[in-house]
């Protein structure tokens, strides 16, 4: 036996070993079956290490056992790449273990079976996934984050590109969302492995710096700790277990960045915590370090008052100790014993203590948030704005805490604003909201809030509504929001009346019945996929745009076998017939049926006039002659082409851009004159340019030259359109 498979053999030992001593005899029967269909499923398959790829899921496992999880989860676990990567399918799992089970699985796997634009637009969709998975089941992201933990520890096997962008995302989404749910532990180690791939040299000088004083800061810590104990004792405090621990390399890492210090000017690298029995203790000992030693200015944070969204609870204070000829800078934490059990497993002390978190309410109030960002999924197509939006979100670390005129707390993001606040309060409070006092003064709305401000909002029940403004003034995206799907209201009949038609007439386009496709089943199929709660959503969020007409059209397919076979059928001849046409419509140096494709970079069609670039392989490619690549090209290779006299059956796909002023209804309007022109849609994409203009960029299938010329006249006719052209490159 080599010594790879002798490891192999150690690590599945010993995590049978584990499951034995954790749980039932009943539910270690459970979780040996799971363990065995994906021993079998992976046989054969490896790991980038060279490993056999049954290791991955068993160490994933195994880091949800000592997170303390059920064994639901643990089986979720073994099983999380079976569906993905091998034979076993949904169907399978759920015959022997259950919807529970599968359905752990399902929210974990990847979106991998769907064709996308771009590696934007999947990993958007991905997180999407995500999410909604995490909001029926927060067990989901718990998986996610055991199995991108143990992929971060074996990153070293990838190429450096690769290695780059997975610690990218990792520090991005999930060190993030390991810190909103509270689980230090998982943090901690991925931001750390995180820096050693992003930025090894600074990682590698923090770690052997941190190694060199190891003996010199242990040595000051203990005294501080032996100090701490005679003043407890003192006090008369009972029952308390203090300990030093350092801090982990990434939040180093961070204060030398923002500081701009040098190791070596960072003092406070050690913590020392001391853990208790009780609140009133907590507060004894804060009373007898501070009557000891003189705190730091500034350095005080009580997380018991008001504990972090992620549960986490315990003093924080940063004192001076005078040691030898030195003075040198202490952070104290302390808590109680049931504290320090959510500080360290977050969430999953649902699981591991039953206690803490109870209660189906209760985990929803810890995870409001999680519900929060599937909101801006009604919002924001984008991809990258999409992206943008989760990434700002779940790692902005940087708050304030304000107060109501009640004295309850607040807790807002640092650039957060008084119209942030109101929505914050409600949704109908900020829409009613006419004025914002801050300490009994009235402000502008758009005021920025600071730790310890009172603020107050005066609506009025007769107020119209947000102003557009108003989007360039709130900063948290639950506020922008919330603001948007006001508007979304205001014209939902008619985003309704226009995603029906985009719906029923992309289904005509594939060769399909609308009502053959267009099932309930296969509705509630898209609602449970994109959290919507009726058809008319359905309809309304391709009217809007909030979700594309590709999207809804391609998950209504997929959810009817029937249809899909008959559509895969009619695309593929319809492809083939279409692919004839295109091939004969264009005749090159005085020659047919020569092998040609279009340019996706201006896509031209019949009546524009073209050129012909002979590529490697591939035959001749066909750019308009106004092509903005074209000067980029090799002038020997480029011949003449022209258009031949075809039947006029063959489309072509064309991208016209659209600016228009950014008011209600413009994108339905624009929406509502492309199906009436009976063009079926490619793509449609929507943002923003600085100077507040909607920006709309569409992809029809067209014709002829003449055909996008009437459209293009068609939409400059809408009153807000400010401009229409063509792509070019």
């Amino acid at each position: 036996m080599n010594t790879e498979q002798e490891k192999t053999e150690v690590t599945l030992n010993n995590f049978l070993s584990k499951v034995k001593h954790y749980y039932h005899p009943h539910e270690v029967s459970q979780i040996e079956d799971a363990y065995n269909v994906a021993y079998k499923a992976h046989q054969g398959q490896f790991r980038a290490s060279g490993r056999p790829y049954i290791t991955h899921p068993v160490i994933v496992a195994d880091i949800l056992i000592d997170m303390g999880m059920d064994v639901a989860t643990v089986c979720a676990a073994l099983l999380h790449d079976t569906v993905e990567d091998t034979y076993i399918t949904d169907e399978d799992l759920r015959k022997q273990f259950g919807d529970e089970i599968a359905n752990l699985v399902a929210g974990v796997t990847k979106l991998d079976k769907i064709q996308f634009h771009n590696k934007e637009e999947e990993q958007a969709e991905n997180m999407r996934k995500m999410f909604f998975a995490m909001a029926k089941d927060i067990r989901v992201m718990l998986i996610k984050l055991a199995d991108r933990l143990h992929n971060m520890r074996s990153l070293m096997y990838l190429s450096p590109e690769k290695q780059q962008v997975i610690a990218k995302e990792t520090l991005d989404i999930f060190a993030p969302i390991a810190g909103r749910l509270g689980i230090s532990p998982i943090k901690i180690e991925l931001e750390d492995l995180c820096l050693k791939y992003l930025d090894n040299a600074a990682y590698t000088e923090i770690s052997n710096g941190i190694a060199l004083k190891k003996q010199e800061r242990e040595e000051i810590v203990d005294a501080f700790i032996e100090q701490v104990k005679a003043e407890l004792n003192n006090a008369k405090i009972e029952d308390f277990d203090i300990y030093g621990r350092t801090k982990h390399f990434y939040s180093i890492y961070k204060k030398m960045i923002r500081q701009n210090k040098t190791l070596d000017q960072v003092y406070d690298l050690t913590a020392v915590r001391v853990i208790v029995d009780t609140i009133k203790d907590c507060y004894a000992v804060l009373g007898a370090i501070h009557a000891r030693w003189k705190p730091m200015p500034g350095r005080f944070k009580d997380y018991i008052a008001v504990p972090k969204p992620n549960m986490y609870q315990s003093l924080h204070t940063t004192v001076i100790l005078d040691y030898k000829t030195h003075s040198y800078p202490i952070e104290v934490q302390i808590r109680t014993h049931e504290m320090h059990k959510i500080a360290e497993y977050g969430i999953a002390a649902h699981w591991k203590y039953k206690e803490g978190v109870s209660g189906a309410t209760a985990m929803d109030d810890k995870l409001g948030w999680v519900k929060e960002v599937l909101s801006y999924n009604d919002d924001f197509r984008d991809s990258s704005e999409f992206l943008d939006l989760i990434r700002k979100d779940i790692s902005n670390t940087n708050e304030v805490y304000v107060f109501t005129p009640n004295g309850d707390v607040k807790i807002l993001p640092a650039d957060a604003t008084g119209l942030d606040f109101a929505y914050l309060i409600h949704s109908q409070v900020g829409n009613k909201c006419v004025g914002i006092k801050i300490n009994n003064k009235i402000v502008p709305l758009d005021t920025v809030l600071t730790t310890g401000d009172t603020v107050e909002v005066m609506t009025n029940p007769n107020a119209k509504g947000p102003s557009r403004d108003w989007l360039k003034i709130v900063k948290t995206p639950s506020a922008k929001s919330k603001i948007r799907q006001f508007f979304k209201r205001e014209l939902k009949d008619e985003f309704i009346r226009t995603g029906k038609s985009m719906i029923e007439r992309e289904i005509k386009h594939r060769g399909i019945v609308p009502s053959d496709l267009l099932t309930s089943e296969a509705i509630q199929s898209v609602c449970d996929r994109y959290m919507l709660a009726s058809v008319d959503e359905m309809y309304a969020a391709v009217g809007y745009g909030s979700l594309s007409l590709n999207q809804v059209v391609i998950k209504l397919i997929v959810s009817n076998k029937a249809v899909a076979d008959k559509i895969k059928t009619q695309q593929n001849v319809r492809k083939r017939q279409q692919g004839e046409t295109r091939e004969t419509s264009v005749i090159v140096k005085g020659e047919e049926d020569l092998l040609v494709r279009f340019s996706r970079c201006c896509s031209p069609v019949p009546g524009d006039e073209i050129v012909g670039y002979i590529s490697r392989g591939r035959g001749v490619c066909i750019h308009r002659s106004d092509c903005p690549m074209i000067k980029n090209m090799e002038s020997e290779r480029i011949v003449h082409a022209e258009w031949a006299n075809t039947n006029g059956k063959a489309t072509f796909p064309v991208t016209i851009e659209i600016i228009a002023e950014d008011k209600g209804g413009v994108f339905a309007e624009i929406t509502k004159v492309i199906t009436n022109e009976g063009l079926s849609f490619v793509a449609i994409n929507a943002r923003k340019d600085r100077k507040g203009n909607a920006i709309a960029t569409i992809t029809v299938e067209i014709s002829n030259h003449d055909q996008t010329n009437q459209l293009m006249n068609r939409l400059l006719a809408i009153p807000a359109v400010i401009n229409v052209y063509r792509t070019q490159g």
